[in-house]
């Protein structure tokens, strides 16, 4: 109440009580310091080296219509004597990558790049990834009751990029992406396979080079022929 306009607000300390708030200060700067920089890297815990695998399934119709859906299917083996540590398989069309930031969607995977300097966004999507796919293909789940199967691979922060979890010895993950073509056109579909997310950890075939393959895929907007078969039903099987 009885200070002026221009010493009014926050007393301040002197003396000791200045010296002790001082060097709380510091403290705590230090300490921060210290926090910033002793966190642990990432792949610190990711062992490197080379895991073997085998591709014992890799498929994707080369010929699709517009608006059918299609599986794109991987099966995965290890056939080394160790524990592959985090099985990780990048999806991307086209000649390059995608650009963008993984959003944890997957959809990236399925995207081209449309150099267009009217486009707000350059990638387009010539697929769709159906909701919660990838799903894995294990034993009393098939291609034809897989949507009721649980979702599988887990979106990586590299974009693109699927995780899978560890595979022992002799196991296998057998994998599947269920699209819906949405662009007529011909295009490839690309696929690596990594043994981890932080590069450490290769994945190799058994003469050891990379893990990965394609798909030149042509996409017809043309409708399928359709007729009525002698049971008064609508089917594309319709002969000759």
């Amino acid at each position: 109440m009885g200070e002026s306009g221009k010493n009014a607000g926050t007393p301040r300390l002197r003396g000791a009580p200045a010296r002790i708030a001082s060097g709380i200060a510091l403290l705590s700067f230090a300490l921060g310091v210290t926090a910033c920089g002793s966190g642990e890297r990432q792949d610190v815990t990711e062992p490197s080296g080379n895991f073997p695998v085998d591709i014992t399934q890799a498929s994707f119709p080369l010929h699709q219509r517009l608006a059918e859906t299609s599986d794109l299917r991987l099966a995965i083996k290890n056939v080394g004597n160790e524990t592959i540590p985090d099985l990780a398989v990048t999806v991307y069309t086209g000649e390059q990558k995608a650009d963008a930031v993984s959003t944890g969607s997957g959809q990236g995977s399925f995207n081209i790049r449309v150099d267009d300097p009217n486009l707000a966004n350059p990638n387009r999507p010539v697929w769709i990834l159906e909701n919660e796919y990838p799903k894995l293909i294990t034993p009393g789940v098939t291609v034809k009751n897989l949507d009721k199967a649980p979702t599988a691979g887990s979106a990586a922060a590299q974009t693109d990029t699927f995780r899978f979890g560890a595979v022992e010895p002799g196991d296998a993950k057998d994998i599947d992406w269920r699209v819906t073509p949405v662009k007529a056109g011909t295009y490839t579909v690309h696929y690596e396979v990594a043994a981890g997310l932080e590069g450490k950890a290769k994945a190799v075939t058994k003469d050891g080079s990379p893990v990965k393959g394609e798909f030149v895929v042509t996409i017809s907007d043309q409708p399928p022929q359709t007729c009525v078969n002698d049971a008064g039903q609508v089917s594309t099987n319709c002969g000759p």
